[in-house]
């Protein structure tokens, strides 16, 4: 595998600023961040999706992302977060994070970051949920 900076900072050689480091996760902040106090939060081990994550590391580190989540807002006096992952499409380092990030009424951030598609039918959204619903078996 070639070098991972989410990697590098879970293992120290890489700077970054670090708001927990805990046996389930890392959380730091982002080097980019949509709003100040926007903090990353990454496994220790290195999977690249949601998906690669083992179930039993669900609940711990879920609950790292809980506590962050919890976090931020009362630290920096902000109304809430906005909690986001992405899987593949637009991410830009290829080690699972999750995104928490600061939210206050009127900042500006609207909704997601692209455009809406609103289904043609009840039936096109049916179809849709069914398909969804046999791969989940």
């Amino acid at each position: 595998m070639a070098s991972c900076v989410f990697c590098d900072i879970v293992a120290g050689s890489v700077p970054a600023f670090k708001v927990i480091d805990s046996p389930d996760g890392v959380g730091f902040l982002d080097t980019r961040p949509v709003f100040k106090g926007h903090v990353l939060i990454v496994p220790r081990a290195h999977v690249v999706t949601l998906p690669d994550l083992p179930a039993a590391d669900l609940p711990g580190f879920f609950g790292l992302v809980q506590r962050v989540a919890a976090a931020v807002p009362a630290a920096l006096g902000a109304q809430g977060t906005f909690v986001a992952n992405n899987n593949v499409v637009s991410q830009s380092v290829a080690h699972l994070h999750f995104h928490v990030v600061p939210r206050t009424k009127g900042d500006g951030l609207r909704g997601f970051f692209w455009p809406r598609h609103k289904y043609e039918s009840d039936d096109e959204a049916a179809s849709f949920a069914s398909r969804i619903a046999k791969e989940l078996g």
